[in-house]
């Protein structure tokens, strides 16, 4: 009996989605059929919020809106001619009795044009 009840207060659960829905809204569209760019790099923004019996923190797109945006910001894209590709998200959660925390990772290729 001390076994079921240790094992029921000392477990906690985890879960990955990879893009579980669609949050990639891109409207821009690059073909890249010739060979006229080059990968310069791979980048990745994460943000995460903690909640305690379902309050606090961002809603999941808000986390993915600052996730993408601290992508972006460590891109360095400005005043060159590159693009970003292969856009992947992450979400990871993990909970505790009535505690959730939830972890969104944004990450894409940047490539440049030649």
């Amino acid at each position: 009996m001390l076994l079921i009840v240790a094992s029921t207060l000392f477990t906690s659960c985890a879960a990955h989605y990879g893009l579980p829905q669609n949050y990639n809204q891109n409207t821009t569209e690059v073909v890249l059929t010739k060979n006229n760019f080059k990968v310069v790099k791979i980048v990745k923004g994460e943000a995460s919020a903690t909640y305690i019996f379902g309050i606090g923190g961002l809603s999941k797109n808000g986390l993915v809106a600052e996730a993408k945006a601290k992508m972006l910001q460590s891109a360095g894209m400005e005043g060159a001619s590159r693009t970003v590709v292969n856009e992947i998200v992450e979400v990871k959660s993990s909970g505790f009795l009535f505690v959730n925390k939830y972890k969104v990772i944004v990450s894409g290729q940047i490539i440049e044009f030649l």
